[in-house]
């Protein structure tokens, strides 16, 4: 019965993976094709040749030693050096399978992480995934080009679980463990993505060094019961305590004290994510399935970072 039921999740996921890749690749090839290589530059310059000076060169990237030899000006030719390594953050803990929307907040935070890592594909980026629980790092694809590890991205991310490590007191946080992995396993600089619904402890001193040696950007997941209906009861049950509470949204004060606390929480977390350097990208789960819902966010953002002037 175990294996039946394996087999059943696997062909479901197999198919979402399928669904995943074609809007992820539509949308790469189609409006986000030019943001993505306009925001995201590559590491730097690298040396490409020595030509001879003509007018209008830089003075200062004359090459004196073969001038010297030649006994004419010659200039250092440099070219944008494109290849990065873009690496997705991706939280996997109990919470972002919850929510009320057409999606669970991980299955929406993969489809933004199929959509980037496709355009980082078109642009001959590397792309690679750690996804990480309520306490430690679950799993790891290394950064490789291609459509095809791409996919794999996409399946890992909708196949990761949670785990229990039995311990009653964690030492730090997954998303800490992941944060910590990434600075280890990066050697040059890079392209990294949190994606979280945030709800639990911000790591915000991992955040911050992270950040001093790459470009960080978190993606914050916020699923439809962040914002409550106009009224109704409603179970609401906390995904990783399994603890349950019939709420009354027909009372004002009960819906002002959820909105003044929600409003709380969004703030901390915008005052830490400015105080660490890192950049934001909201992704609002829709009740409905929206054509927009993912690649809205991405566009927005990546006008921002146009208008603003990328990071380097």
């Amino acid at each position: 019965m175990t294996n039946d039921v394996d087999q059943d999740e696997l062909k479901e996921t197999l198919a979402e993976v399928r669904r995943i890749a074609v809007q992820s690749t539509r949308l790469a090839k189609g409006v986000m094709a030019g943001g993505y290589a306009s925001v995201f530059r590559g590491a730097g310059l690298e040396f490409d040749e020595v030509r001879e000076f003509v007018e209008g060169d830089d003075p200062r990237l004359i090459d004196w030693k073969v001038t010297a030899r030649a006994g004419r000006p010659y200039v250092k030719k440099f070219i944008d050096e494109r290849e990065q390594s873009v690496l997705f953050l991706l939280d996997a803990s109990d919470s972002m399978r919850a929510g009320f929307g057409a999606l669970s907040a991980r299955q929406m935070a993969v489809r933004l992480c199929a959509c980037l890592s496709f355009a980082a594909v078109r642009n001959q980026d590397k792309t690679g995934l750690v996804t990480f629980g309520k306490r430690s790092m679950l799993s790891f694809a290394p950064p490789r080009k291609g459509s095809g590890h791409a996919l794999r991205l996409v399946r890992d991310g909708l196949m990761a679980r949670d785990v229990e490590d039995g311990a009653s007191v964690a030492s730090e946080s997954g998303s800490e463990a992941a944060l910590a992995f990434a600075m280890r396993m990066l050697r040059r600089r890079s392209v990294v993505f949190v994606v979280s619904d945030f709800l639990g402890p911000l790591p915000g001193k991992s955040l911050f060094r992270c950040a001093l040696r790459h470009d960080v950007v978190a993606v914050r997941i916020a699923s439809p019961d962040l914002f409550p209906p106009a009224s109704g009861l409603v179970r609401l049950a906390d995904p990783e305590s399994q603890r349950s509470v019939v709420v009354d949204w027909s009372s004002e004060r009960v819906r002002s004290a959820w909105i003044r606390r929600v409003a709380a929480w969004r703030a901390k977390v915008d005052a830490e994510f400015a105080r660490c350097g890192v950049d934001v990208i909201d992704v609002a789960v829709p009740m409905r399935r929206d054509k927009d819902a993912v690649q809205k966010p991405i566009l927005d953002f990546f006008r921002m970072r146009q208008l603003r002037g990328s990071k380097r």
